[in-house]
């Protein structure tokens, strides 16, 4: 295993006059990441503070240094054991604010249950605003996070919330690593990351492309039941609709009602025989076995013989990485595809999966999560970038009441 971590210049201003009368902390969930952003602000370490469980499970915190009329800043991002650590980190936040800080900032690289941000179901929970409720009413003041999975996450808080981003570093590790950058394709492997995309393909004033999934359901046709008499109710051909759909009606057929952009599953092309193109446009038909459903992706844009990056906010389940991996390498001939992502978050066998997966050359993520050395151990093409000079200069202008908006598009 060989994992790269991309090196940022040091901020020169950044001295220990910069952070008088400055607390940082670090929760449990990332302490490597927490000790980086200390040593790039020029403080050593984070402050003392004790983390620990009593036998039933129940998370004690304790700082150990006076905070009273302090600029605080807890370091916590998410993790694995997501509901302790956001636990630990409200409790944190409470054990200041009881001990009359003047100011607390939550860093938080990756926002937890950011996903959840919408209701998907009709009794569903939009849990993000709900640990944007938490966190206010534990006492903070202001939040710092990175490349949120969805914006108006931001809207949840009536404290001010500062959402960074990891394109510029990002964008300068593809410059100073991949030859061949500027003569390859920035790619979106669904519709929702459009934006992010062509962002970084203008940063790097190169082309970009967009993969897109159309599944082509079942069709259930509306007609009454022959029961010898009428009713007044929708029915199918078989006069039931299985339990398992939640059904809108658009034009006729019959569509899951609760498809979501950024969740879709891409099916692996590797086994289609049904390829067609059409300009610049490539299509391959796949046939979905356990659903009885087909499946088209359709690749906007040309990558044949470039350097393609599929670019997202967060790596979780890997498949959608692969199969639009294995659609531009085997269907549309690029010439090597690098999977990058902010958060590598990696649930399950994702490591393994993209290790094994001949269609991606590197796995390229910020050190934003953290990823457990068995994790690290399982693939050698994992390539952690270092993002703690972003987070420590949005610490230090924060304390010092400059702007952050010049972080935004320029790398520290």
């Amino acid at each position: 295993m060989s994992s790269q971590k991309c090196s940022q210049p040091q901020v020169t201003a950044t001295t220990l006059q910069d952070m008088r009368r400055t607390k940082v902390f670090s929760g449990s969930s990332h302490v490597e990441l927490a000790n980086l952003i200390c040593e790039k602000l020029g403080i050593g370490s984070p402050s003392p503070a004790s983390l620990k469980k009593f036998s039933n499970q129940e998370t004690s915190v304790e700082i150990g240094c006076s905070v009273r009329n302090e600029d605080v800043f807890i370091i916590q991002s998410g993790s694995t054991h997501i509901n302790d650590h956001l636990m630990e980190l409200l409790i944190m936040i409470s054990a200041c604010k009881g001990a009359s800080a003047s100011r607390i900032t939550a860093v938080m690289p990756y926002f937890p249950y950011c996903k959840q941000s919408k209701k998907k179901k009709y009794r569903g929970a939009i849990t993000a605003k709900m640990v944007a409720n938490l966190l206010s009413v534990a006492g903070v003041d202001h939040i710092i996070t990175l490349d949120l999975h969805a914006s108006q996450i931001q809207g949840f808080f009536n404290k001010p919330v500062d959402n960074l981003y990891a394109e510029p570093t990002i964008a300068k590790w593809i410059q100073n690593t991949v030859p061949e950058y500027s003569d390859g394709v920035v790619v979106s492997k669904n519709a929702g990351g459009a934006k992010r995309v062509t962002s970084l393909a203008d940063r790097l004033k190169i082309d970009f492309a967009l993969v897109h999934t159309e599944r082509t359901r079942p069709r259930y046709h509306l007609n009454t039941c022959d029961n010898g008499g009428h009713s007044n109710e929708f029915h199918t051909d078989k006069c039931s609709i299985p339990n398992n759909i939640t059904t809108a009606i658009i034009n006729g057929p019959v569509v899951d009602d609760d498809e979501e952009e950024e969740e879709d599953e891409l099916l692996s092309p590797s086994n289609s025989s049904n390829t067609s193109v059409i300009g610049e446009v490539l299509t391959a038909d796949l046939d979905d076995v356990e659903s009885n459903s087909s499946s088209t992706i359709t690749l906007v844009g040309n990558v044949s013989g470039k350097v393609a990056f599929i670019v997202d906010d967060m790596i979780d389940k890997a498949s959608s990485f692969i199969a639009a991996a294995d659609h531009l390498m085997n269907k549309c001939n690029a010439k090597r595809v690098y999977a990058i992502a902010t958060h590598g978050i990696l649930s399950g066998d994702s490591m393994k999966e993209i290790h094994n997966c001949e269609s991606i050359y590197q796995l390229v993520v910020t050190n934003s999560f953290p990823i457990s050395a068995e994790k690290l151990a399982q693939t050698s093409k994992l390539v952690v970038i270092d993002v703690s000079q972003t987070l420590a200069e949005a610490i230090r202008r924060t304390h010092n009441g400059e702007s952050i908006s010049y972080l935004f598009d320029t790398l520290v």
